[in-house]
């Protein structure tokens, strides 16, 4: 008799289900004659009531094989919107050359945004777009493109004609997209924001926000458009007359939807970002939110009543050199390079797994939303696997890797946004070295570079590393890192070297995606002199390392190797052969110290031995029946074999 009674529950339920609309049915069943309405407390839609339950979900950090997944997902919690950034420096990673998934970039992949907007709306999820042209993000630059900064003078985030100018030219390539999937039009996209967090941003310039204002409007976009900025903030980077206001922070949040009510009454409130985690930095611990603490927040959001969209739903991946940085005040003292894992402790994990919080966000909007809409049923987490460890088979040594690089001549070192190459964008992301050749070094030289590196140095001398290998968080306060000011180091002892060769390799780590990140050169800039023994040097040799998909393709004179002993950069290679579909993994970098994996000619992303992160997250569609490249560039000491595991790894500091 209870099995009889629990088929007809479950048969009942199954009739309910199949009763229910879709959001998209809910919605426009009668036609569309209005779009997102922000005139009165509360917001509607086409004329209907509607609570926003949304998600962060940026698509350039998920592999596009997997965006449907991720976005049903997020649907099966019961969500009913979607949000995305949009990154300018993907997009135009060149001057004028632009990428929307057909463009030959080595991120080409990721960027055909109109598709993903198109999945979202098949997975029955309405969108809202966060197109900057600043970000934030916690991605390089804050998404900006390196190559403004070869304009002296250049104000970005201003109404500065020069920086306007590029703006202009790149939303009348990617507005007209978002125009063509808006909702009168039939598409998802309800509302559009301008800028971001503009009330954060140490320079504030009104008339740049009305300049983008008209911009959107003039390309067609007719959704609602907003701003977001936190509470403490007040109207000082929005147009309240012009656009609607929405509020970001990590809890208390009836104070700040208090404060939201105040600057805008008897309008909709909502939470464009509620943190329901948080990021790392490289030598930080892993940072968490309890699934408590989230719990809290999020029902107060709801219970306030507000809407609300959850940074992160889902974090993802920084891949290969694209993680941001936080800064101080611009000299670079306080840099904080973030990890290549946008994990978040959010939602959805980085590889896609359900959490707790996933499981407290569905509850918690079943129990609050009124709407009942068709769910889909949860999708199957990807399997994973741990691979067996690939040897380091072979080596290209420093020496090789520099023969084969571009090589420019300059009396004075060049940062590397002002190097005349790709088409005079400047180099973005890498390492570059600056040599110096036929040096006379006599005993207890002293080398100085002034002002703090930007943002890491290792010196050699005649090939042989001379700075120290990266082994602690300490390590970061002494020489070759960005902390010390006027940093110094001894280049020989009791040996006089004659004709020798100096070489200074240094890394951008990221570029500061949030506060005074003006700017942001990297390498030797104008504010670094290089003295030995006090006499200024000059004429170098630049050599812009890049590591672009194109380069490691054309590398030569791979040397087998028995053992990786020895310390300094060099790229080390093995082969993993996959047998079958491939199934995501992670890489697992303990025994590495610093640098950068790279799977297929793909920048996977960064590994270092301070932590916290100690394992890549490696996609399976990454990888290809049969051999599969990897590359790893050290900086100092190679492990001998590359291992994998099945989940991720962090260390504790």
């Amino acid at each position: 008799m209870a099995l009889y009674l629990w088929v007809q529950l479950l048969l009942a339920s199954l009739v309910v289900a199949a009763d229910l609309p879709t959001l998209y049915e809910y919605y426009t069943a009668d036609g569309i004659s209005s779009g997102l309405s922000a005139d009165q407390p509360y917001f509607t839609l086409n004329g209907k009531n509607i609570t926003l339950y949304s998600g962060a979900m940026h698509y350039f950090r998920i592999p596009p094989q997997y965006w449907r997944d991720r976005l049903r997902k997020l649907r099966a919690a019961g969500l009913n919107a979607v949000e995305t950034y949009v990154a300018w420096n993907l997009h135009e990673s060149q001057d004028g050359l632009f990428d929307f998934g057909d463009g030959g970039t080595d991120m080409q992949q990721f960027l055909d945004i109109q598709q993903y907007i198109k999945i979202a709306q098949e997975e029955d999820l309405f969108v809202l777009v966060r197109p900057g042209p600043y970000i934030c993000a916690e991605w390089e630059w804050g998404g900006l493109p390196s190559w403004l900064l070869r304009e002296d003078g250049i104000t970005v985030r201003t109404s500065d004609a020069t920086y306007m100018t590029y703006v202009k030219r790149y939303f009348d390539k990617l507005l007209p997209l978002l125009a063509e999937l808006q909702f009168t039009n039939g598409g998802p996209i309800i509302a559009v924001q301008v800028e971001n967090e503009y009330g954060s941003s140490p320079r504030k310039d009104l008339e740049y926000i009305q300049q983008l204002y008209d911009i959107i409007r003039d390309n067609g976009i007719v959704e609602l458009l907003y701003t977001s900025d936190g509470a403490g903030s007040g109207t000082s980077g929005t147009l309240p007359e012009l656009l609607l206001q929405t509020v970001n922070f990590g809890g208390d949040p009836k104070g700040s939807f208090d404060a939201l009510k105040n600057m805008q009454p008897d309008r909709p409130i909502m939470a464009m970002e509620y943190w329901t985690g948080w990021f790392d930095h490289w030598s930080e611990g892993h940072h968490t939110v309890s699934n408590d603490t989230f719990r809290g927040i999020y029902e107060g959001i709801l219970s306030y009543p507000a809407s609300v969209n959850m940074y992160m739903f889902h974090g993802g991946t920084n891949w290969g050199f694209l993680n941001g940085a936080n800064i101080g005040p611009g000299d670079n003292s306080n840099f904080q390079p973030t990890t290549t894992s946008y994990d978040y402790d959010a939602p959805l994990s980085e590889a896609g797994d359900y959490t707790g919080k996933y499981y407290i966000a569905k509850e918690l909007i079943q129990q609050y939303n009124t709407i009942e809409t068709l769910l889909p049923d949860q999708p199957e987490l990807m399997e994973r696997q741990a691979y067996a460890s690939v040897d380091i088979t072979e080596r290209l040594n420093y020496a090789d890797i520099i023969a084969s690089s571009l090589m420019i001549e300059s009396e004075n070192p060049i940062p590397m946004e002002k190097l005349a190459i790709n088409g005079n964008s400047g180099q973005s992301y890498g390492y570059i070295v600056y040599r110096q050749e036929g040096l006379n070094i006599p005993p207890d030289s002293v080398l100085t570079i002034t002002a703090h590196v930007r943002d890491t140095v290792m010196v050699l001398v005649n090939g042989a590393l001379v700075s120290q290998p990266l082994s602690s968080s300490a390590d970061l306060d002494g020489f070759g890192y960005w902390r010390q000011e006027n940093s110094q180091i001894t280049l020989t002892s009791s040996e006089a070297l004659s004709d020798a060769t100096l070489d200074l390799v240094i890394e951008n780590w990221g570029r500061g995606n949030f506060g005074n990140f003006y700017y942001q050169y990297k390498g030797l800039t104008e504010d670094n002199e290089v003295l030995l023994n006090d006499e200024k040097l000059s004429s170098w040799n630049i050599y812009p390392l890049e590591f672009s998909k194109a380069w490691l393709w054309t590398l030569t004179d791979w040397q087998p190797i028995d053992d990786v002993t020895g310390t300094g950069p060099a790229l080390y290679r093995g082969t993993l052969t996959v047998e079958g579909d491939p199934k995501d993994t992670y890489i697992d970098m303990q025994e590495w110290t610093k640098g950068v994996v790279f799977v297929n000619g793909f920048a996977l992303g960064k590994h270092a031995v301070i932590g916290p992160q100690q394992t890549l997250y490696l996609p399976g569609p990454f990888l290809q029946e049969g051999e599969n490249e990897i590359i790893v560039f050290e900086e100092f000491a190679a492990a001998d074999q590359i291992k994998f595991s099945q989940d991720p790894i962090f260390s504790t500091n």
